[in-house]
């Protein structure tokens, strides 16, 4: 028993060693977290010296993960060092923010001693200001309006990410009758309904721009109708002065129930292939002083994303928790090949995204590099990774890491 109990605490040293999410007592800030190293060798300790009653029979697999270990005392040493515990997450209503509806659903923050709860928003802008203003620790937030807020001079950071693709136009099916044209060319002449600073609007500006169409009121052009956000501009179509509008997941899905025909979805358009769109982002500061327990949060959403490639019925019933549609559309925004969630920060497509909308006027150039930290998602992984060296979808999250940091 003590053989297993100290080959433990050598694999839980070294995984600290490695994520630098180390164990001991909670502290304030990043200045005051102890080294690595004797961190490490505390938890070693402590994993090795305590109660001689802990997994008293020799058959029993008392050590097989830090939440299961010996009635939980190498548990407690590991989340100890956790800056805080409380995590206020902020998310749009989204199937594409399914990582940490799961992650909340199948227990992964509470696994990594977080006691996360989350909280719906209406806009971007919402959720900056949540963030800014210590309500919550992590948003969900779409990658333009997180690139023009930066570039402002709002000081947030990206950290990881939540959504590739997921989004396009939807139009009136009588706008698709007794006509050759396709995708944006189906927009000519119509009043499209968008949300200005969001991805949506960013592709919509692109894909006119490459087909040569100007933005405006003539027969020949698209006219761009802003709203405040997403469902706003979605439910415009109600109105008879609105022809297309623009939309993220779920609401392509949602649009062809009711009627509505596709324009175009952005991951069949070769201009916006792997476009980023949702970010993990958090105030800077914040980010800064608790990197151990945003490295724990990261850990959550990585497991959640190996759950949701090995289990969709049940991933599915985890979303449909917190975004009431039917099943079966939620099934087509997840699994229809549309879009994935993937955690991982996807820095080199978001700057890429960076100098489109430079380029467009969206918003003025700015240094990227200090708004982005890359270190919580790679430790989170590593640490991972350490865990279990064999797995194929966290080999698969770190080759893409590896090409996309």
């Amino acid at each position: 028993m003590m053989r297993n109990k100290r080959i433990y605490a050598g694999v839980l040293a070294a995984v600290l060693l490695a994520s630098l999410t180390g164990c001991g007592a909670n502290t304030e800030s990043a200045e005051s977290i102890a080294p690595a190293a004797s961190v490490a060798e505390s938890v070693a300790e402590s994993a090795a010296d305590s109660s001689d009653n802990c997994c008293e029979e020799e058959t029993k697999d008392c050590c097989t993960s830090v939440a299961d270990c010996c009635g939980g005392e190498v548990a407690k040493a590991a989340s100890a060092e956790l800056e805080k515990t409380t995590f206020e997450i902020g998310h749009l209503n989204s199937t594409a923010h399914l990582l940490v509806f799961v992650a909340k659903e199948e227990g992964y923050f509470e696994e990594e001693g977080l006691d996360a709860n989350l909280t719906l928003f209406s806009s971007a802008g919402e959720l900056a200001t949540g963030l800014e203003s210590g309500k919550l620790d992590v948003a969900l937030i779409g990658s333009v309006p997180t690139l023009t807020f930066q570039s402002q001079g709002h000081d947030l950071t990206v950290f990881g990410g939540a959504m590739t693709n997921g989004h396009g136009y939807v139009i009136k099916k009588e706008f698709t009758e007794n006509t050759d044209a396709t995708g944006v060319e189906l927009l000519r002449g119509r009043n499209v309904a968008s949300v200005k600073n969001s991805v949506q609007d960013a592709e919509l500006q692109i894909l006119l721009k490459n087909a040569g169409i100007e933005i405006g009121e003539g027969e020949d052009q698209v006219n761009i109708v802003y709203f405040d956000s997403q469902k706003d501009a979605y439910a415009a179509l109600a109105n008879a002065s609105i022809d297309a509008a623009s939309v993220y997941s779920p609401y392509a899905s949602l649009a062809q129930s009711q009627g509505y025909e596709i324009v175009y979805r952005c991951s069949e358009e070769e201009a916006l292939h792997n476009q980023p769109c949702c970010r993990q982002v958090a105030y800077t500061e914040n980010l800064n002083a608790a990197p151990n327990a945003f490295t724990a949060f990261e850990r959550a959403l990585i497991k959640a994303y190996k759950f949701s490639q090995e289990n969709e019925d049940q991933t599915i019933a985890d979303v449909k928790a917190y975004i009431d549609i039917e099943e079966d559309l939620i099934r087509t925004e997840v699994y229809g090949g549309y879009g994935t969630s993937n955690p991982d920060p996807d820095k080199q497509g978001t700057k890429a995204l960076k100098d489109s909308i430079v380029e467009l006027g969206y918003t003025e150039d700015y240094d990227i590099d200090s708004k982005f930290n890359l270190d919580i998602y790679k430790n989170a992984l590593d640490s991972i990774l350490a865990e279990n060296p064999d797995d194929a979808i966290y080999q698969e999250l770190k080759a893409h890491f590896d090409q996309y940091e």
